[in-house]
């Protein structure tokens, strides 16, 4: 798989990834500025910033078709701690759905908007803890590197209908994270491996229901 080798860019991403021309074009814009700002504004791991067309672009695209296989989009959209928008407003690139972006970090979020008015995505970043939110039903809510699944749960119950879907993007310790939610938290998982990292997996949650 290209993502596998050193130098992966836009072309090793369209080769992994089903996009449009337009689409690619709009994350290319994303992840060059994302370059740019990273110099001065520190959005993502100074580690990952060479490397970000696998560990960031293709990380959070890979959920796209999954989701798609449960939900016509577009569809609503809540992720919690979006950073410097992954997976979230990469997922709104791709036409999935409208997007609410929550991150408590400032210049993340005018990074985020910035990027969102630039490429025309249906997506918002919101400068506030998700505890603050006004709850609302969403189709699905998407995490990546955020909180323990047990968190991420606990945050999540206002947004969630019955029908409502988590798609989180976890790493080593998931199994151990997935018993502790356990013991409170009534819910059907699926795991899928990740594309972008060999350590990494992707979780379904569903018909998610506090004890």
């Amino acid at each position: 798989m290209g993502a596998a080798s050193r130098g992966y860019g836009p072309q090793g991403f369209a080769e992994d990834i089903d996009v449009s021309r337009e689409t690619l074009d709009k994350l290319t814009l994303y992840a060059d500025e994302l370059a740019k700002w990273q110099r001065a504004k520190n959005l993502v791991a100074n580690s990952t910033i060479e490397d970000r067309w696998r560990r960031h672009f293709l990380d959070s695209a890979q959920l796209d078709s999954l989701i798609r296989q449960h939900f016509s989009a577009p569809i609503k959209i809540l992720d919690i701690g979006s950073g410097a928008g992954f997976p979230g407003l990469v997922l709104s690139l791709m036409g999935l759905g409208s997007v609410e972006l929550v991150e408590s970090n400032g210049r993340k979020c005018v990074f985020m908007n910035q990027i969102a008015r630039q490429t025309g995505a249906q997506a918002k970043a919101v400068n506030e803890r998700i505890e603050k939110l006004t709850p609302r039903p969403v189709d699905v809510v998407t995490s990546r590197a955020c909180a323990k699944v047990e968190q991420l749960l606990i945050w999540a119950e206002p947004f969630l209908a019955p029908a409502s879907e988590m798609w989180l993007l976890k790493g080593e310790g998931v199994e151990e994270e997935l018993t502790q939610a356990r013991a409170s938290w009534n819910m059907e998982i699926e795991r899928f491996k990740s594309r972008s990292s060999p350590d990494g997996v992707i979780l379904r949650l569903s018909a998610i229901k506090k004890k």
